[in-house]
């Protein structure tokens, strides 16, 4: 069974940078579909960035430029934020396609 756990939220100021960490067990494949989600406060679940085992990536609009999402190609799988905004404030959840798994989420909390 896959298990998925999100690491690295907080409370930080506008302009400044954070960097997500999703740990994922229990695969069973070296292939992979991963993603980065957020959920704003009031808001419905959105994607932010995807990455694949070809390394193909993917970024929501709002993310370019300012959002990096990368794997150490084995269990690890990273969210760099940086300009942060106070509409940035949400749940960030990891997400494995494959199996359709979600982790619990991370509160990240912009402030003005």
């Amino acid at each position: 069974q896959v298990h998925i756990v999100e690491s690295g939220g907080g409370l930080v100021q506008a302009g400044e940078s954070l960097r997500l960490s999703c740990e994922i067990s229990g695969r069973t494949s070296s292939l992979y579909y991963m993603a980065w989600y957020r959920q704003p406060p009031g808001k419905q679940r959105e994607l932010v960035a995807t990455i694949n085992t070809n390394n193909k990536i993917t970024y929501a609009e709002f993310a370019k430029g300012r959002f990096t999402i990368s794997t150490d190609r084995a269990n690890m799988f990273y969210l760099d934020m940086s300009t942060l905004k106070p509409e940035d404030t949400a749940v960030y959840y990891c997400h494995d396609d494959w199996t359709d798994s979600w982790g619990q989420g991370t509160q990240v909390t912009v402030s003005s």
